[in-house]
């Protein structure tokens, strides 16, 4: 009877941050949409000069805006999200865990936002002005809207959950589910998952596939370095109080 008091209440307090974290993403979506000019004037503004930004009717106006919307929303939504997640696993964990965790919750964010900056204002650029070169030798190059936002915001927003690889592993290994040891004994299954899912996230395009994985994989060896910097410094403390 117990079991089953305690797993409803587990479900209730479920329901009630999934019901917080959506309700702040649609505000922020209203918001976003509420602003979507100066939004679209600021992405916008990667376009080479000479190549005309062209709007296949109505729809697809509205499609972009709703694109832009969106992923100004999820962006302002991760760190509500991160803390209602921490909100709900933090009854579970001991002293320790909820320190370290709520340590991290505020850094992931940051860090979020570090991987997105440097997709845009770096890879994107790069990327698309290559493609954008390659097309000018042989054709009259016009951009549509709807293809140049979605382009970017493939290239974009895989950064912000790439650079949060480093951060997971130093989380993981600060409670002691991963050891330097693993990542480093593993190092050539990891990065075959990191070129397939690099594959994955960016477009079809072999450059862009080299550019989003090559990122990955350093860092994944960031992560092995803060795994051994973290897996030192557990191995210390449990030393020096005795349950080592």
């Amino acid at each position: 009877m117990d079991q089953e008091q305690n797993l409803v209440e587990h479900l209730s307090d479920l329901r009630k941050r999934l019901i917080i974290t959506l309700a702040a993403f649609v505000l922020f979506l209203f918001a976003a949409f509420a602003f979507v000019g100066p939004i679209f004037g600021f992405f916008k503004q990667t376009i080479p000069e000479g190549i005309k930004m062209v709007a296949l009717g109505p729809s697809e106006v509205l499609k972009v805006y709703m694109m832009l919307a969106g992923i100004v929303a999820i962006g302002l939504t991760i760190p509500v999200a991160l803390q209602q997640a921490w909100l709900f696993v933090a009854p579970g964990l001991t002293e320790t865990e909820r320190r370290v965790s709520g340590f991290f919750v505020p850094l992931i964010s940051l860090v979020f936002y570090s991987g997105l900056a440097f997709g845009y204002f770096f890879i994107f650029p790069t990327v698309y002005n290559f493609f954008m070169t390659l097309g000018m030798e042989q054709f009259e190059m016009m951009q549509t809207a709807g293809t140049y936002f979605t382009f970017m915001a493939n290239i974009v927003l895989p950064f912000g959950f790439i650079f949060e690889l480093p951060i997971v592993v130093l989380f993981l290994t600060r409670l002691g589910i991963l050891t330097p040891q693993f990542l480093t004994k593993n190092r050539k299954y990891a990065y075959f998952l990191l070129v397939v899912l690099g594959v994955i996230l960016s477009p079809p395009e072999p450059i862009s596939d080299i550019i989003t994985t090559l990122p990955m994989i350093l860092l994944y060896e960031i992560g092995v370095t803060l795994s051994r910097i973290a897996y030192r410094q557990r191995m210390k403390k449990l030393k020096e109080s005795g349950l080592a």
